[in-house]
C-alpha cells in the first residue's frame, strides 16, 4: 500500500488510463479503428500498462481504508484478476489453446516474487537500513503454503500414472484446484482473523498514511472496475501480437508466461519496494508473498475451469531445470524468512537466482 501517498487526491493518469483504454476500445468494437495494426497495436500496450498501474493504484485507495493485513489481500486479489485475464485471453486465442501458458505464468510468477521482488526489497533494505526485522511467523507461514501448492502444482504432475505428465486427469487436477482454494482460503483466514498479528510490522520510518474517504473509496471503487475491464478487453486485443513478438525474437513459448507475470506483478512490486525501502519490510513481504499465493490459490482454479469447459489439456509439470530452480528458490527463501531478520546478502542470493531463472528460460 506504499504507492497512495495521499488517498483524497487522484493523479490524472489513474483516471485517463482507464478512460483512454475504454475509448480506444469502443473505437475498436465501433469498428472506427482496425481490429490489428500499428494504429491500434502500439497505443493498446501503452494503455494496458496504464490500466495495470491504475488498477493497482485505486486497489491501493481501498486497500488503505480497509488495513492491513486486508489491504494486501485487496491488491493481491486485483492482481489476480489483472494476471487470469492475460492468461485466458491468451488461451481463447491460441489455436492449440496454448495449455502450457498457465504453467509458465504461475511458475514465473513465483521465481519473480521469490527471488526478483523480495530480492530486491531486501538489497534495497539492507542498503538503507542495513538490518531489518520482519515477523518471522508470518513469513515463513505463506512461505509453507506457497511452497505445498508450488509442488502441488507445477512438480507433481510430472509423476503420476493415471495421465502421463505434465498433465493431470480431469479428476486430479479438479482435486488440486479445489484444495488450492481452499488452501489459499485458510491462509486468508489465519492472515486477516485468527493470527492477524503476525503479519503487521513491527515499525517503520514513515508516519502511517490518512484513511480515504467513503467518496475517494467509491470514486476508486469504480475506476478500478473499469481499468480491470480495459485490462482483460486489451489483453484479448495484444494476446496475438505478444505470441508474435515472442517468436519473432526467437525466445521459447515460455516467455510469454515471463511477460505476463512481469506486466501484472510490476505495480505490486514497486510498492512492495518502496515499503521495503521505508523500512516497512513485514508489508513489503506480504504484498510479495500474497501476489503469490494468489497466483496459484485463485489463478488455478480459474484456467482449470477454462480448460475444462475447452476441453484443452492444462499442461502444469514444469522441466527438470525448473524443479532445480524452484527447489533452490524456496530453499533460500526457507533460510531468508525464518531468521526474522535481512541484510544485503540475503538480498544478492536471491537476485543471483532469479537471474539464473532468466538465462535458463532464454536459453534453455
Amino acid at each position: 500500500m506504499a504507492g497512495a501517498h495521499d488517498p483524497e487526491s487522484m493523479p490524472w493518469w489513474s483516471w485517463a488510463a482507464p478512460a483512454a483504454a475504454a475509448a480506444l476500445l469502443a473505437a475498436k468494437f465501433a469498428g472506427l479503428v482496425p481490429a490489428s495494426g500499428a494504429l491500434v497495436l502500439l497505443p493498446a500496450t501503452i494503455l494496458l500498462g496504464g490500466a495495470v498501474f491504475a488498477a493497482v493504484h485505486h486497489a491501493e485507495v481501498i486497500a488503505l481504508r480497509v488495513g492491513e493485513p486486508f489491504g494486501s489481500i485487496v491488491l493481491a486479489a486485483a492482481v489476480t484478476v489483472i494476471e487470469v485475464a492475460l492468461i485466458v485471453s491468451i488461451m481463447l486465442s491460441a489455436p492449440d489453446g496454448a495449455p502450457a501458458t498457465a504453467r509458465d505464468t504461475v511458475f514465473a510468477a513465483i521465481m519473480i516474487v521469490l527471488n526478483g521482488i523480495v530480492g530486491l526489497c531486501l538489497l534495497a533494505g539492507g542498503i538503507r537500513h542495513h538490518e531489518q526485522g520482519f515477523r518471522a511467523s508470518g513469513a515463513t507461514g505463506a512461505l509453507g503454503v506457497l511452497g505445498t501448492l508450488a509442488t502441488l502444482v507445477l512438480i507433481l504432475p510430472n509423476h503420476t500414472q493415471t495421465v502421463p505428465g505434465p498433465f493431470y486427469a480431469s479428476s486430479q487436477l479438479v482435486f488440486v484446484a479445489v484444495v488450492s482454494l481452499a488452501l489459499y482460503g485458510l491462509f486468508l483466514f489465519v492472515q486477516a482473523v485468527r493470527h492477524r498479528s503476525y503479519f503487521l510490522d513491527e515499525g517503520g520510518d514513515d508516519a502511517p498514511h490518512a484513511a480515504p474517504s467513503d467518496r475517494a473509496v467509491a470514486r476508486s471503487f469504480g475506476l478500478l472496475l473499469l481499468a480491470l475491464a480495459g485490462v482483460i478487453l486489451l489483453a484479448k486485443t495484444l494476446s496475438p501480437a505478444i505470441d508474435r513478438a515472442i517468436e519473432a525474437a526467437g525466445l521459447p513459448d515460455a516467455c510469454v508466461g515471463i511477460v505476463i507475470a512481469a506486466v501484472v506483478l510490476l505495480p505490486e512490486g514497486l510498492a512492495a519496494y518502496r515499503a521495503a525501502q521505508a523500512n516497512r519490510l513485514q508489508t513489503s513481504l506480504n504484498l510479495a508473498l500474497g501476489s503469490s499465493l494468489a497466483t496459484i490459490g485463485l489463478t488455478i482454479p480459474a484456467v482449470t475451469i477454462v480448460s475444462l469447459a475447452m476441453g484443452v489439456p492444462l499442461t502444469l509439470g514444469i522441466q527438470a531445470g525448473h524443479v532445480v530452480l524452484l527447489v533452490l528458490s524456496l530453499f533460500a527463501s526457507t533460510l531468508t524468512l525464518a531468521a526474522g531478520r535481512s541484510t544485503v546478502l540475503q538480498g544478492g542470493v536471491h537476485l543471483v537466482i532469479f537471474a539464473a531463472f532468466l538465462v535458463i528460460s532464454a536459453v534453455p
